[in-house]
């Protein structure tokens, strides 16, 4: 996700960082548990829900995702502590717009049910199942997308989960690295890691979430942008270096 600032404020940006302090988390000993056990306690659930535990696709499914959440909770931890306090933050505690708001509600509600519908449409054969060649194509695209889910995260500090600008953080313009590629990097890697997720494991239903996911998505860049061309000096320059919205050469 590109939230790129300035130092020229709005009214409506000097209002949406009015007393908000980036602070770094204390990383303890319980935050690696209740970590630990998010991860490990998604990938078990994927299994129960699915009836099944010798499946081979939800174990791989499973590993794929602890793997990237592992990888980038430790990036987070030692490399960037300042952008997991940000992304730390509930929605509607940045200022941003009750639009904006509710489409990361709405985005937070898909992933949930991603993860339920998946095994339970495994189980009760509620769709036709997908082809192999359909479940190798999605671990690829899995794959794709975790990593530039990832090098979002590593490339720009400024990556919050809130449609917000961070003017306590001197926010600057991000174009280097996957942010050179695509401006919104991280929704790219989001949606090849829904779609590719789905087909890896051979589930209609899944594939339909994903598929409303990457539609939430297009709707937010399209407000994330205004804000940005509104309140960002430079990001204009930036869109125009850098073309394409979430997908190379497409959009």
């Amino acid at each position: 996700m590109n939230k790129n600032t300035t130092l020229r404020k709005s009214p409506a940006t000097l209002a949406a960082t009015r007393g908000l302090k980036a602070h770094a988390p204390i990383i303890t000993g319980r935050v690696f548990a209740a970590a630990g056990a998010c991860v490990l306690g998604t990938a078990a659930l994927l299994l129960w829900l699915s009836g099944n535990w010798r499946w081979v696709e939800g174990w791989i499914f499973g590993v794929c995702w602890a793997s990237l959440v592992v990888a980038v909770f430790l990036q987070l931890c030692f490399k960037d502590p300042a952008l997991l306090a940000e992304r730390m933050r509930m929605p509607g505690s940045g200022g941003e717009s009750r639009a904006d708001m509710a489409i990361l509600i709405a985005i937070k509600l898909g992933f949930i049910a991603w993860i339920i519908l998946s095994p339970l449409d495994h189980r009760f054969g509620w769709m036709p199942r997908l082809p192999l060649w359909s479940e190798l194509c999605g671990g690829v695209l899995f794959l794709a997308g975790s990593f530039f889910m990832f090098r979002a995260l590593a490339d720009n500090t400024f990556a919050s989960q809130l449609v917000r600008i961070q003017a306590e953080r001197q926010q600057h313009v991000i174009e280097t690295g996957v942010y050179s590629f695509v401006r919104h990097p991280m929704y790219f890697g989001g949606s090849l890691v829904f779609v590719g997720g789905a087909l890896l494991l051979g589930s209609v239903s899944g594939l339909l979430v994903a598929l409303a996911e990457v539609f939430l998505f297009v709707l937010r860049i399209f407000g994330e942008e205004n804000l940005l061309v509104r309140d960002l000096e430079g990001y204009q320059g930036y869109r125009e270096k850098v073309r394409y919205r979430l997908i190379p050469h497409i959009w």
